[in-house]
């Protein structure tokens, strides 16, 4: 089991450079990323930034893409931690040892 988290994302569409968007089969898409800081907020309550995400033609550039907005984390699942499966007591309870002499270990 897994953490789960629940983040908003706010944006300003204006500073979106549209020579990023590109079609897809669907329609017309935007590539984001976005920086979460789960321990820590910021003075405004947000845990990290989203930016466009850029071609990799365009990074290897030196483009950056711009900082679009904020990421709010709003909702987190604390799972524990997965145990180890046991082995079944009942199972063994009335074994005896059997000792072979022929085994090497």
């Amino acid at each position: 089991m897994g953490r789960k988290i629940g983040v908003e994302l706010n944006i300003d569409v204006t500073k979106i450079d549209k020579a990023f968007i590109y079609e897809g089969k669907k329609g017309k898409y935007l590539k984001l990323t976005s920086f979460i800081d789960l321990d820590e907020e910021d003075q405004y309550g947000n845990n990290g930034m989203v930016t466009q995400k850029l071609s990799k033609e365009a990074q290897d550039a030196g483009q950056k893409g711009a900082i679009l907005g904020n990421s709010k984390l709003f909702w987190k699942e604390e799972s524990t931690a997965p145990q180890a499966p046991q082995a079944p007591q009942q199972a063994f309870a009335g074994a005896t040892e059997i000792v072979d002499s022929d085994c090497p270990f």
